[in-house]
């Protein structure tokens, strides 16, 4: 299992619309307004790194009203 954080940058007052569109993509566990340079975050997981970069560019950056992804696997060292 490979998961990851995906902060994401939205339209101005696109925030919480993104998010509860986001909380619905199959593989995402989380999706959270914040504040700061982020409007989003969202926290997913795939089976691979393949199906995970899949489900961000097919499903996540899909979204109307984002502007901008940022995707950070989850490593344990």
């Amino acid at each position: 299992m490979v998961q990851a954080y995906i902060l994401i940058q939205t339209e101005v007052g696109k925030a919480s619309t993104v998010a509860a569109t986001i909380s619905s993509v199959p593989g995402v566990v989380q999706a959270e307004d914040v504040t700061g340079p982020y409007d989003v975050i969202v926290r997913a997981q795939a089976d691979t790194v393949d199906e995970l970069g899949r489900m961000v560019v097919a499903k996540v950056q899909q979204v109307e009203g984002i502007t901008r992804t940022l995707t950070c696997p989850v490593v344990h060292l």
